[in-house]
C-alpha cells in the first residue's frame, strides 16, 4: 500500500494553512464579539452581498446548510440579521444585516485588515504576488472563481 507524505501532499498542506488562518482569525472576532467561524462567514458574506439567501451564502462561504442555519439563528437572536420572505419562492428567505449587524461587522474589519497586512508583509511582495496568482489558478481549477451569492 502506498502512503502519502502528508508534509508534501498539497491538499493536506492547503487544509492545514487554511485551518491555521481560520483559527487565528477566530481569535480576532471571537474575542471581540464571541462569534463562531460560521457566524463570522455569514456576517461577512451578508456585508459584501446584502439580501442573500441562506443557500447562496452557504455556497459562497463553503458552509454546510446546518451550519448556515445555526449561524442565521444566532445572528437573528442578536438582532444582527433580519429575514424577509421571497415572494417568488416561499421556501427561501432573504437575509439582510441589520444596523447592529453592520456595526459589529465594521468593528471587526480593521482587525481583519490588519491581520491580512501582517500576513502579506511576512510573505513579502514577490511571494505575495506568487501566492495570490497560485490561489487564482487553484480556484479556477476547482471552479471556485467569482462565485457570487
Amino acid at each position: 500500500m502506498r502512503t502519502l507524505d502528508l508534509e508534501s501532499f498539497l491538499p493536506y498542506r492547503l487544509n492545514r494553512a487554511a485551518a491555521a488562518v481560520s483559527e487565528e482569525l477566530r481569535e480576532v472576532y471571537g474575542r471581540k464579539f464571541g462569534l463562531t467561524i460560521p457566524e463570522w462567514r455569514l456576517l461577512a458574506t451578508l456585508a459584501q452581498f446584502p439580501r442573500s439567501t441562506a443557500r447562496s451564502v452557504g455556497r459562497h462561504a463553503r458552509l454546510h446548510k446546518t451550519k448556515v442555519s445555526r449561524a442565521v439563528q444566532a445572528l437573528e437572536e442578536r438582532r444582527w440579521l433580519s429575514r424577509a420572505e421571497n415572494s417568488a419562492d416561499r421556501r427561501e428567505e432573504f437575509l439582510t444585516l441589520t444596523s447592529l449587524g453592520l456595526q459589529a461587522y465594521r468593528g471587526i474589519v480593521p482587525d481583519m485588515a490588519a491581520y491580512e497586512a501582517r500576513l502579506l508583509a511576512a510573505l513579502g511582495p514577490a511571494n505575495t504576488e506568487a501566492v495570490l496568482h497560485a490561489l487564482d489558478r487553484l480556484e479556477a481549477v476547482l471552479g471556485l472563481e467569482a462565485q457570487r451569492p
